[in-house]
């Protein structure tokens, strides 16, 4: 049954609020691991996070099988402690520009992904954005010159690339769960098993996370990660999956190195070339093309084995 257009819009909008918001994470990640290593980084992010979604883990139950536990919990892994560990240890090797400019490589990851393995069909318009969606982001790395301190480095970049495949998985997974559960019990339980994972794995490999010398700037900073750019963004995200296909969306997940641009610019003093703003340009764009000219075949449910 197609989805309403008012709640399609709205999706659209969820899914590019998310990846706006996703867009600062690797700022503000950036400004706790002054202080602290990438892992004890991502734990706390996630603790904030958890606190966040505590009113609504006690008034949503689950009601999830056995079956749906087991998929809850591989999406919990993949996209909590494997994802964000991977992809923050990259980005301790590289710049938050490279960083942010990196996730223009996942519009691509998730279409294919979603075409094999959600079954989600791609209309030619929607393809001919995603390529000009990604393009821009490939304008933007290449106008983009960091005055900041730090240099990229290309094992950094492509651990960030990697984190994006594994990434897919956890979309993929989350929204075949969605399909017969809400979107806030998916996103609340997910985010707790995941970080119980975090907790129980990041002080065993890393040493316990610090507390003493944590200065106001770093825990301002992890809190913004925790409630603005994961609690926040995952409800946001998983929501507008809920309403429009996986493979239309995530060409608004182009935001982020969008986003990561304009705090380079604004924030840390880094200057953007006309190729550049050219590409940011493109991704705003094809981000518009793909949202009001674009359909794509959403399957029927197919139940969780």
């Amino acid at each position: 049954m197609p989805v309403p257009s008012k709640h399609r819009a709205l999706g659209f909008l969820s899914c590019a609020l998310a990846s706006s918001f996703w867009g600062c994470g690797f700022f503000f990640g950036k400004i706790a691991m002054d202080e602290m290593s990438f892992a004890h980084m991502v734990l706390y992010r996630f603790l904030f996070a958890v606190v966040v979604l505590l009113p609504l883990l006690a008034t949503h139950r689950p009601g999830l099988n056995k079956s749906e536990w087991g998929v809850l919990a591989l999406a919990a892994f993949l996209g909590i402690p494997v994802q964000f560990l991977i992809q923050f240890y990259g980005l301790s090797l590289t710049t938050v520009s490279h960083a942010a400019l990196m996730v223009g490589t996942m519009p691509v990851i998730l279409a294919v992904g979603a075409t094999l393995f959600a079954h989600e069909r791609l209309d030619a318009i929607g393809w001919i954005a995603l390529a000009g969606s990604t393009t821009g982001a490939a304008l933007i790395a290449l106008g983009r010159h960091g005055t900041g301190a730090g240099q990229p480095s290309l094992a950094g970049d492509l651990l960030v690339v990697l984190s994006l495949a594994i990434a897919l998985f956890w979309i993929l997974l989350n929204k075949r769960l969605m399909d017969r559960h809400s979107p806030v019990v998916v996103t609340a339980y997910g985010l707790l098993l995941g970080t119980g994972m975090l907790a129980l794995w990041v002080p065993l490999r890393y040493g316990m996370p610090p507390l003493a010398h944590v200065s106001t700037k770093a825990w301002v900073a992890l809190a913004a990660s925790g409630v603005l750019c994961t609690a926040t963004t995952t409800l946001l995200w998983n929501w507008g999956l809920t309403q429009v296909p996986a493979s239309q969306a995530g060409v608004l997940l182009n935001m982020e190195p969008l986003i990561g641009s304009l705090l380079g610019v604004f924030v840390l003093g880094e200057h953007l070339g006309p190729t550049a703003w050219t590409g940011g340009c493109m991704i705003l764009a094809a981000a518009v093309i793909l949202t009001t000219r674009s359909k794509a075949h959403i399957p029927e449910h197919q139940p969780i084995a």
